[in-house]
Formats: C-alpha cells, structure tokens, sequence
C-alpha cells in the first residue's frame, strides 16, 4: 500500500465505488467495525467508551463503533458536537441504528473513559478548528488514550498540518489507502500507530484515480535498483564524481565521495582545486583525486565520457565561481555526456540571487537529469522569491511545483523529506531517525544519490532510493551517529535489501 492519497482522491475512491454498486452504508459500517476492532485490542469488555462524535460521516464511523462496541459488552457513551437533527445520509443511519442516548459533547463527558474515539472531523477538515470542536480536542488529549477515526481530528489530510489544534491519537484506523497528512509532519507525529483497513473499496479504483504521491520503501524503486550482477566489473558499475572546495573545506566532498562509493559506484573521483590536493589524496584510500581549479580544469576532466555522475556543492564554497562552474557541470554541448547532476548546498545558495538562470541551466540540458538536494534554508533561499511556491501551505506541493519550475527532481529535505519528479511523481520519506540530524548527514546524502545515478537509476528513483537507504544506514546505527558513520553503516543495509529483493521479498 505504498500510494498515498489526497482528501479529493480519497472522496473520488468512494464515490467510485458507491456508484459501482456497494451502498454507502456498507463502506460505514465497515469503518466502524474497524475502529470498534482496535478499541476492544486495547481494553477489556465492560470498559467506558467515550466516542466523540462530528455531525459527519466521520461522526457515523463513530456511531456505528459505538453500537458494535455495545453489542460486545463495552459501555460507550456518545458524545456529540453539533446537532443530532442536522446528520444526514448514511451518518443519519448509524445514529438511528445507534438508538441510545446522545449528549452534548463537553469535557465532563469524558470522565471515566478507558478509551476515546475520536470521531469528529477525519479528513473532512478544511479551516482551524473553533468553538466546542477545540474544547473538545484540547479535553481529549488530556483525558486518555484516543483512537482517531481516519486522522486525528484538527490534522489537514493533504498537508499534515495542524489547523489550530489537533487530536494526540494513541491509534489511527485509517482507510483504503493512507492520506498526505499520515505521512507529512507535523502530521505523522499526531497519528500514534496507523492501522489501514479494508471497508470494500477495490483496489482496482486506484487504476481510476492514478495516484502519484507515494511513501517511499524500496516497492517503489526496487525494479531500477542496481543489483550487481556476477558478471560485472567496476567500470560497468559507473565513475562518480564529487566536486571538492579548498583545502579548509574538504571534509563534505570526502563525505560525499565516501557515500558514493559505498552505494554501489564503480569508481569514485574527487575533483580537487590544487590547494587541497594533498589532503584529498591523503584522506581517500578507494577514492582517486584530480586536480581541478576553476571551470576550465573542470571542463578538461569532464571530457572523459565515462564519469556518469557528479556532483557538486558539498563544501564547495558559496559565490561566483562555484556558480560558473556549476553552470559548466550542466551545459550541454555538443560532446557533452547525459551524466546525472545533483546540485546540493553551496552550489544551490550560489543561485540565490538569480534562481532563474540556474532552471535555465537545468532545462537546457534534459533530457539529462538534474537532481537538487535543498534543507529548508536552501530550498527558501531559491524559491522564496517565487509566490507560487512559498505561499502554500504543503510541503508536498512546493516541492512539486519546485521540480516543475526548475525542471530538476527535487529532494526538500527533513524528518519528512519529499522527493518530486518534473511529471509530479511524488514520494515522501518516513524512516529518518531524529539522531540523523547532524552535520555533514546531507553531505553523505548527495554522495548516495550519486552513486546510485552513476549505476544507471534514473533520477527519481536514485533519489527516493537514496534517501530511502540514507534512512536505513542512520537507524542500523543508531543514537550517537556521526555523519562519518553513515557509509559504514551501509553493508549491512544492502546486505538485508539485496537479500530481500533475490528472494522477491521487496516485489
């Protein structure tokens, strides 16, 4: 169940399926079983049920738990933010099937519970939460333990953000498909632990809707991973190259490389300005080192057609000349290679000052991919003069309208990093640990990527395998992990993928 879905795609995948003949009433019922389901796994018949209920079909998931969970021996008390008159449809028909006593929904009223449902808004969330809806959220994150009914009441569903306050889920029974607001932050952290259940949408629906946001996990990428095969060799495998800054800057370019060569990278050169030659040769065992000063030197190395990847930016040093020379990385003559191109830290916040001419850049050279690895700080730095793009409010959607613009994928990275394609294929990573926020961990990023570009992925897919295994390293590791750490912490992450991908494992 790697797609992930929008308010509007989740709203089309029932109507899809009602209007292919299951009755909405079915699609509720089936909810409420569900939800009824996870709150009798986490206590004991005869327990108070507090369900906190909405005037939608949110709060008809609520009154169909609540009438199951009383047919099984709990007690649940419904308690109901609006008017009982106002329910319509399907919500209308779980309140009457229901037929037991309603309340008005106050903070009193959860006193006693063992267990909350939180049945109020779901997804079908669009502005801040007021009035007695955020008395009621307020009370039920400090009353227990709440399972939330498809997302924790007050949480966007397409962007994960908290509209004003938002429900502490202990549990999320979700349905069909996870939403955007699962998987973004601050979104995920509301969810607790998410349980997807099957209410009789048919997974055929999604040939309909064509969903193109993703949770990235190696099902995404695994077909164009590139499993080394018994018959090759080190130059079937490519040659990275990562661009070096001046000699007190060579630590993240060493970072890069190192990270390059153990994703997989055939060859590994650093292209070094004669002032840290030394200490770039004398750093690096595996990884050659060539001289390089200023965009002719550059140009000179990059003739050789058989160094497929680069990348450039890792301590490179902000200014006119890493621009120049990043400009030269992506021209396109004549003679020129379709390497793969990431663009990361220095040689993005060079650009800042004109943006346009580095998209220029980038465009001028496709089909060849350009792939940039921005933090927030970088990614503000180029977009932020861009209205289309800073002022809305996903991190989904700025980095696809990032990679639209630029024409490059765009890897936005953090605890949620988002990676979009140009075509708004989208995937958004979810197994960083918070230990992987040290300096240098992007470094190491980009010299992934990199490694897995030389070795023929195509750009998306490097991308969200990279960061995907970026991820990995930082948990086999663990707490006190330095940037250093993350390339050794490799083998035994493609010892694990490689093994479940043989056995099929990962299809």
């Amino acid at each position: 169940m790697l797609e992930l879905l929008s308010n509007a795609e989740m709203a089309e995948a029932d109507r899809l399926t009602i209007t292919g003949g299951t009755p909405g009433f079915d699609l509720m019922q089936r909810a409420g079983e569900a939800v009824a389901q996870a709150v009798m796994a986490a206590c004991p018949p005869g327990a108070q049920v507090a369900v906190v209920a909405g005037a939608g079909n949110n709060g008809g998931d609520g009154f169909v738990a609540a009438r199951l969970l009383r047919d099984r021996n709990y007690r649940p008390r419904v308690l109901l933010v609006g008017e009982a008159s106002k329910l319509k449809g399907d919500a209308a028909q779980a309140r009457a099937l229901w037929g037991g006593a309603i309340a008005p929904a106050t903070p009193e009223g959860l006193a006693g519970a063992k267990m909350i449902v939180d049945a109020l808004f779901g997804t079908g969330l669009a502005r801040p939460v007021e009035g007695r809806a955020r008395v009621m959220i307020d009370a039920m994150n400090n009353a227990g333990r709440v399972v939330a009914v498809d997302l924790p009441s007050g949480i966007s569903g397409d962007t994960g953000e908290v509209l004003g306050t938002a429900v502490r889920a202990h549990k999320t029974v979700t349905f069909f498909r996870r939403k955007f607001g699962h998987v973004l932050l601050p979104g995920r952290s509301h969810c607790g632990d998410i349980r997807v259940a099957d209410i009789g949408i048919r997974s055929g629906v999604l040939a309909r809707i064509a969903p193109q946001t993703f949770a990235n996990a190696p099902l995404l990428w695994h077909r164009q991973f590139p499993v080394p095969r018994l018959d090759g060799h080190k130059y079937s495998r490519g040659h990275a190259v990562v661009v070096s800054g001046e000699a007190s800057f060579t630590g993240a370019a060493r970072l890069a490389a190192r990270g390059a060569l153990r994703a997989g990278a055939g060859l590994v050169t650093i292209a070094s300005p004669h002032d840290a030659l030394a200490i770039n040769a004398t750093s690096n065992l595996a990884v050659m080192v060539r001289a390089a000063d200023g965009v002719g030197e550059l140009a000179t190395l990059l003739a050789d057609r058989r160094l497929n990847a680069l990348a450039i930016g890792p301590g490179r040093g902000v200014g006119a000349q890493t621009r120049d020379m990043t400009l030269a990385v992506l021209d396109r003559g004549p003679d020129s290679v379709e390497r793969t191109v990431v663009v990361d830290a220095d040689a993005l916040t060079s650009f800042a000052e004109d943006p346009a001419q580095l998209f220029l850049g980038i465009k001028a050279r496709a089909p060849a991919m350009t792939i940039l690895t921005p933090h927030a700080g970088e990614f503000a730095r180029l977009f932020g003069s861009l209205p289309d793009i800073v002022d809305v409010h996903s991190k989904l959607e700025q980095a696809r309208r990032a990679a639209a613009l630029s024409g490059a994928v765009i890897v936005l990275k953090g605890a949620d990093t988002v990676i979009a394609a140009p075509d708004r294929r989208a995937a958004i990573n979810e197994n960083a640990p918070p230990w992987l926020a040290t300096a240098g961990s992007g470094d190491v990023l980009a010299g992934v990527i990199t490694g897995l570009a030389a070795q023929g992925m195509p750009g998306f897919e490097a991308a969200c395998a990279g960061v995907w295994l970026h991820g990995e390293a930082a948990q086999e590791f663990g707490p006190g992990l330095i940037s250093e750490d993350l390339p050794d912490a490799l083998p035994a992450v493609y010892r694990r993928l490689l093994a479940k991908l043989g056995s099929g494992a990962a299809r």
